[in-house]
């Protein structure tokens, strides 16, 4: 019998059904897990289900039952990939799932900034509109989406998917050469004229050690059409104070941020102190959280964890194993 233990089923809402895996086992669910529970309630499992609870090295050299970890989301920077592939853990991530909530989240965004939906949506609580003596006012800058263009960051599926719906309104989709390289082709956009030319900038790539704080101040700098900055993928591609400082040096038009370099930010984070801005919106890690893709990655969980105990494994993670 596997037994198998999910350290923080509460990131999947309550309405979506897990169902169980079709061999012998015992599923054990904790809501959350704290970093220090890890070990413990890992203790005799060979099937482990995280989807941002960390599990380091040294939790691991304390779980020698432990044959796979079943990562409930797309990146696997929670878990120590080398240390796994040292003591023969698998692992195994998500694929595939949010093909089109994180892109329609992404443009949710884009959308409500460039028309300052927030902004009119504020004025008009606060009496705005009967003040204004007219049937309309112009508090806050309308702008189009045909014609701008929007450059991407990180070329997968995800970032495929918001080339496709910006052509379709029109904009100009321009993908972004990965910083600091060359000879990539004509496909790609050279990373200093996309920061120089676009009218938006959104994020679609994985945080790793070369793209951690990839959009600092040396970038803002270079943004001389005030683009609206989006990001839908990791908090630590941004420098965070260095965002505060860009909107407020008026180097960038708006923020539209789902993620954050610490999640949860504490409130005196600098990712909190613009969020009440109309230019700003930020939302709680929800791009990826559409009932439709939690479903289909729920699914996805059980089939990769089925597929490893049948013996053909699926979606196995370079670097481990």
């Amino acid at each position: 019998m596997h037994r198998i233990v999910f350290l923080d089923r509460a990131t999947l809402a309550p309405r979506i059904r897990l169902r169980r895996p079709s061999f012998d086992h015992r599923l054990v669910e904790h809501a959350q897990t704290q970093p220090d529970e890890v070990a413990e309630r890992l203790s005799g499992a060979s099937i482990a289900v995280t989807n941002k609870v960390p599990i380091t090295a040294e939790t691991l050299a304390r779980l020698p039952d432990l044959k796979l970890i079943a990562v409930a989301a797309t990146g696997t920077d929670c878990v120590d990939k080398q240390a796994c592939q040292v003591r023969g853990v698998a692992v195994a991530n998500i694929r595939g799932y949010a093909v089109n909530t994180v892109p329609e989240h992404t443009f949710a965004l884009i959308l409500a900034l460039r028309r300052s939906i927030v902004g009119f949506r504020q004025d008009v609580l606060a009496g705005a509109w009967q003040q204004a003596g007219q049937f309309c006012f112009f508090n806050h800058p309308i702008r189009d989406l045909r014609g701008a263009r929007i450059g991407i960051i990180g070329e997968g599926v995800l970032g495929q998917r918001v080339a496709a719906i910006a052509a379709a309104f029109g904009m100009v989709p321009l993908f972004a050469a990965h910083k600091g390289a060359t000879g990539l082709g004509p496909l790609y956009t050279p990373w200093e004229d996309m920061l120089e030319t676009s009218d938006v900038i959104t994020l679609h790539c994985p945080l790793t050690p070369g793209t951690r704080g990839m959009i600092g101040l040396p970038e803002f700098r270079r943004m001389s059409r005030r683009p609206l900055l989006i990001n839908t993928a990791r908090g630590g591609l941004v420098v965070e104070e260095d965002l505060v400082a860009a909107l407020e040096d008026g180097l960038i038009g708006g923020v539209g941020f789902d993620v954050a370099e610490v999640e949860p930010p504490d409130s005196s984070s600098p990712l909190m102190r613009i969020a009440g801005r109309p230019d700003v919106i930020v939302t709680p890690h929800v791009a990826w959280a559409s009932d439709e893709a939690q479903q289909t990655l729920a699914d996805q969980l059980i089939d990769n964890i089925e597929n490893f105990v049948a013996g053909k494994p699926s979606n196995l993670v370079r670097g481990a194993y």
